[in-house]
């Protein structure tokens, strides 16, 4: 009786026993992959596995661990090097991946399915391409074809029913017309459509990868050589597919694209992204730091009037606003406390040395004004203002201010001109003027 009481006991271990195993290539080019479970806020550390001499690893599954999206980190930075998978809390994940071919699923039957569909899908839609490439009118060939895109979509939706990937899936349904389009036609109502399956609350689509993706195709890719006011409209058209209610992830998304527009130097886009949305959704949803980001970020904007500050200069109370007699002024945020500020003061002091039209407006982000007195006696011509709590100093905040020294080159009526990332840039621009 006791070997079967034994018997009894190590069933249930292998059967519930999951794992998550994969294989990448070249071996040489990887050493770990993390496990992380996605939510919709971000990711969440479970474990992981250290590749041996062929690249291999696994990594057991608990009772912890349960189903939903789950990610592979396989390289830094880690929002770059990573993919999503599906865990349905009953089946091991197995797969290959390597950077030329990607991830290939070969155990569990939610990833492999997605997969599939996939693939199937860009068949049939390289057919659809095909098809208009050639300015066909076969109106036979074009039913032909869309009935292939319709059995091949209902075919999938019925093997995923009752899966994980069924969301992904359904929310995947293309546009089908229902009588002969011609290519414009077709492209408009297909564009109209892209959005429209979305159930933008569906936690599973929140918590990975697939509303992001989409998203940016949508807004990038939908158009050839988009126009600013393309974009805005694309982004008018994100917003109003995401349902007042899901502000989460409507904030979420439309941050997204903000900094997309914020990493292309578009502040026309990003501003309008904070004008229209930004602000209200940061509001609604307690979001100060988005709240405090976007404001900035719009305050110093290429083509915005620079925000005012008090200045103390000889004794006299003025601010920057009031500033008068030159041409162009060169706003610096340092310290004396910074290494790269005392390296790179005494070289903008010689860049602008032979340029009488450009004035040097020097902002002391200090803790005590001991050093910061002692410094700015090297550089009498500057325009010096001492802002006191350092990085609590109102300023900071108000030009968004992470790291020193920031340079913002203003015009006569302090428009901001530019902003010159680091020494280089600033020589750069200096020369152009």
């Amino acid at each position: 009786m006791k070997k079967l009481v034994i018997i009894f006991w190590a069933l249930p271990l292998l059967i519930v026993a999951q794992t998550v195993k994969g294989s990448f290539s070249p071996v040489e080019d990887f050493t770990y992959a993390f496990l992380y479970k996605a939510t919709p806020e971000g990711a969440n550390y479970v474990n992981r596995g250290q590749l041996d001499s062929l690249g291999n690893f696994e990594i057991q599954l608990d009772s912890s661990v349960t189903a939903g999206i789950y990610k592979i980190v396989y390289a830094i930075p880690p929002e770059e090097n990573n993919f999503d998978f599906i865990y349905d809390g009953k089946e091991s994940v197995a797969f290959n991946f390597s950077y030329k071919e990607g991830v290939h699923f070969t155990t569990s039957e939610e990833n492999k399915l997605w997969n599939s569909y996939l693939k199937s899908i860009d068949m049939v839609n390289q057919t659809i391409s095909n098809y208009y490439g050639k300015d066909n009118k076969d109106e036979k060939g074009f039913q032909s074809i869309f009935k292939t895109l319709k059995d091949t979509q209902t075919g999938y939706e019925e093997l995923a029913n009752g899966k994980l990937v069924s969301s992904f899936i359904r929310a995947n349904r293309p546009y089908i017309p229902a009588q002969y389009e011609d290519l414009s036609s077709y492209s408009e109502n297909l564009k109209a459509h892209y959005l429209n399956q979305i159930d933008f609350s569906d936690y599973l689509l929140q918590s990975s990868s697939f509303l992001v993706d989409r998203i940016t195709a949508y807004v990038f890719n939908m158009v050839k050589d988009p126009s600013d006011a393309t974009y805005k409209q694309h982004v008018d058209d994100v917003a109003a597919a995401i349902n007042s209610n899901d502000l989460i992830i409507k904030t979420s998304l439309l941050e997204m694209l903000w900094q997309h527009f914020v990493d292309q130097d578009n502040h026309d886009v990003a501003n309008y992204i904070t004008t229209n949305y930004l602000l209200e959704l940061a509001t609604a949803t307690d979001n100060n730091v988005l709240k405090d980001m976007v404001i900035s970020y719009k305050n110093t904007s290429i083509g915005s009037k620079a925000p005012n500050f008090d200045i103390t200069s000889n004794g006299k109370n003025t601010n920057l606003h009031q500033l008068e007699g030159a041409e162009q002024y060169l706003l610096i945020f340092w310290s004396s406390a910074c290494g790269h500020c005392l390296s790179e003061l005494p070289k903008v002091k010689a860049m602008v040395a032979n340029q009488p039209n450009i004035k040097v407006v020097a902002f002391g982000l200090e803790e005590a004004d001991n050093n910061w007195e002692a410094e700015i006696k090297n550089y009498p011509d500057f325009v010096h203002q001492i802002g006191l709590d350092k990085w609590k100093n109102p300023v900071v905040k108000t030009y968004g201010i992470s790291a020193t020294p920031m340079y913002f080159l203003l015009s006569a009526d302090k428009i901001i001109m530019a902003k010159p990332y680091g020494i280089e840039d600033l020589e750069v621009v200096l020369k152009g003027l």
